[in-house]
């Protein structure tokens, strides 16, 4: 179970940490690709052969009602779930296949562990270990999984605290954080593994309201300063048009629209857009 927030004081707002010199993801960043993708849950098809591309550097939100498919796809795409048919491609790499003898078979385990290193995800749970504290938390995965040395990897975390402002928090554990600063570690967390793909699914939805805006605005930086191919699902449309190159609206396991930001919340064609927006906005 993830950790709550039960930090012994209300939390104030949290305003944009300054920028460390801390290097992010450049060079080399794949696209995604979704070719005829089937995924069901026993009678329940959540995603009807989709199609769909996210070029590389490219960042795209997926947007939608609950149930819509959404989060199946991030959840495929960090080999949480398994597709029933189709293939996803991180770059020219097939995710969920592998090649054998000319032909694609299911991924075998090796191939997924090799494949996960270029993905990170930040859920809106947080998901830090609650037994580590904040260092522990960023130099795990770098150490056990791609085999850099402690003390590389304890520089590569203490350079993303600092970006995400929390420097002084090295030693906490997660219990002593407030909600805001959970997630900026499990930000700083996902970043320290290097991911060329960042996936992001309702990373704010779990906060206090007046946490959300420092949160998204570290979000927006990082975005902007990298090169880190970004699909991000939210039910904040501000922050979906901020972030986005492109969203796409869901609806039962299909795209019905897609486009720029500025089209898609300003000038929605399809009529399941319009009311979507409406309802979300409204409420």
């Amino acid at each position: 179970m993830p950790p709550t927030d039960t930090a012994p004081d209300a939390p104030t707002p949290e305003a944009s940490p300054e920028k460390a010199d801390v290097a992010l993801p450049h060079g080399a960043t794949p696209g995604i690709r979704f070719e005829k993708v089937v995924k069901h849950f026993g009678d329940n098809v959540v995603l009807r052969e989709l199609d769909f591309t996210v070029e590389p550097g490219e960042r795209v939100t997926l947007i939608g009602p609950s149930g819509s498919g959404k989060t199946t796809i991030l959840r495929l795409l960090m080999t949480l779930e398994k597709v029933n048919g189709g293939t996803i491609f991180v770059g020219d790499t097939p995710l969920s296949h592998m090649d054998r003898g000319g032909k694609l078979v299911p991924a075998n385990e090796k191939h997924l562990h090799e494949m996960r290193k270029q993905i990170g995800m930040v859920f809106q749970q947080f998901n830090l270990f609650p037994n580590m504290n904040v260092l522990r938390n960023l130099i795990e995965g770098p150490v056990r999984v791609l085999g850099l040395s402690k003390d590389e990897a304890v520089e590569r975390a203490r350079g993303l605290l600092d970006m995400v402002g929390l420097a002084d928090k090295i030693d906490a554990h997660p219990s002593q954080l407030s909600g805001g600063q959970q997630q900026r570690v499990a930000i700083a967390r996902a970043l320290a593994m290097q991911p060329k793909v960042l996936l992001l699914d309702e990373v704010t939805s779990a906060l206090d309201p007046e946490l959300v805006v420092g949160v998204q605005d570290l979000l927006r930086d990082i975005a902007r300063e990298s090169d880190l191919t970004l699909l991000c699902v939210t039910h904040e449309m501000h922050f979906a048009r901020d972030i986005s190159n492109r969203v796409l609206m869901f609806d039962k396991g299909q795209i019905v629209e897609e486009g720029p930001p500025e089209q898609i919340f300003g000038e929605p064609t399809e009529q399941r857009t319009k009311d979507f927006l409406q309802a979300v906005l409204a409420s």
